[in-house]
């Protein structure tokens, strides 16, 4: 594995200057080229991410990660894999309906020289808002046209069903009805999966569900380099990963995530695996080390 470019990207593109830092992480996987790129970032409540969690502990584990007081503000790390003529997008950042802080993913794509036309695949590691909605532009039409969709046959079973909305838990009804929506309009191009399918050279769904019922991560590999892409299996950077056991207020299902968590924070720290997390800080590519009886999130390529 081998890094091309690092660097955070603020400056002028097409004479306006960029709202907000486009972050650019830039490496090689053989002949696999691989960029994270900031689609903004989400604003949270603590009391949506630790209901439930003593205060003071979580406090702690904030304070030594840097995590400032007031609301969580996790980063948006959509990831462009470049290869053998494709041009693909693990899942589609917010768009421009859900929160102001993020849908800057098509900035972004411009800051790299990539058009919307030019996407050739979208994948989805799950239907959450920050990670589907963007798939439409603001007229409510498929911002990636020449697109083929992606995604694991159990997420689109679960948010596809119009039963979802009426069922699911009272304040995610309104992600219910927002997925089924973009789902409607792109269904005629997905291609549903499951996991253990390669579902392009190169890049195997793992199952990693409990974040949402169908929740798919994804290993890309190129000979004996590999990395994975977490999604929001593994959601952020600080309580997941010292306390991975603890149950986080966004998964749907909190033990299911739990045991996913662990499962792959230990394949990840014992394999050495290089790890890109949605909502990890610095555009979300680094690696896991064990800590105590826990983890520890550690940004940057490895050389």
């Amino acid at each position: 594995m081998t890094v091309n470019r690092r660097a955070v990207i603020a400056g002028l593109t097409a004479g306006l200057l960029l709202p907000r830092f486009a972050f650019a992480a830039d490496l090689s996987l053989g002949d696999m080229r691989v960029e994270t790129l900031s689609d903004g970032h989400l604003t949270l409540p603590r009391s949506m991410l630790f209901a439930g969690l003593e205060p003071e502990a979580v406090d702690d584990i904030l304070q030594a990660c840097g995590v400032a007081k007031g609301a969580i503000l996790p980063p948006i790390n959509v990831t462009l894999l470049r290869h053998e003529g494709r041009v693909v997008l693990f899942d589609a950042g917010s768009g421009p309906s859900f929160q102001a802080s993020a849908g800057q993913l098509a900035l972004a794509l411009e800051v790299v020289g990539i058009s919307p036309e030019e996407v050739t695949h979208v994948v989805f590691t799950h239907c959450h808002p920050d990670h589907l909605w963007g798939v439409l532009d603001d007229f409510d039409d498929p911002l990636f046209p020449n697109a083929e969709y992606l995604l694991g046959q159990g997420e689109w079973d679960y948010w596809f069903d119009p039963n979802t909305a009426s069922t699911i838990a009272g304040e995610r009804a309104s992600m219910a009805v927002g997925a089924h929506r973009r789902l409607e309009v792109i269904e005629d191009r997905v291609t549903r999966f499951r996991a253990g399918d390669e579902i392009l050279p190169g890049v195997l769904a793992h199952a990693s569900f409990g974040h949402t019922p169908g929740h798919m991560s994804f290993e890309l590999r190129s000979g004996t380099e590999s990395l994975l892409i977490g999604g929001d299996a593994i959601g952020n950077h600080h309580v997941s990963f010292a306390e991975p056991s603890w149950p986080i207020g966004t998964d749907q299902d909190a033990e299911a995530a739990a045991q996913t968590r662990l499962r792959l924070l230990d394949m990840l720290a014992l394999d050495q695996m290089q790890l890109i997390g949605y909502h990890l800080p610095k555009g979300g590519i680094g690696r896991v080390e064990r800590q105590g009886s826990g983890f520890r999130f550690v940004a940057g390529v490895d050389i």
